[in-house]
């Protein structure tokens, strides 16, 4: 159906599998990865979170990427 990676790429266990079946440990997730990651219907739900600041996205790049060790933390500390 509608995967949040694509056609080719699959997300398993925070390693990233594409059509050359070698996989790369992620470090970080981007927007709608994240967003996917936690459940959320679109990436606007991750967007309020960081708003309220409750999540913390790396702005060392262009883009807003989501370390994973942040959302686990956001899931932890939101129980």
């Amino acid at each position: 159906p509608n995967a949040p990676f694509g056609k080719t790429r699959a997300l398993y266990n925070g390693r990233m599998k594409t059509k050359s079946s070698s996989t790369a440990i992620r470090l970080a997730l981007t927007r709608q990865e994240a967003a996917a990651a936690l459940g959320f219907k679109n990436a606007i739900t991750l967007d309020r979170l960081v708003k309220r600041g409750l999540l913390h996205p790396s702005k060392a790049t262009r883009r807003p990427l989501f370390p994973v060790a942040e959302l686990e933390r956001f899931l932890r500390e939101t129980v």
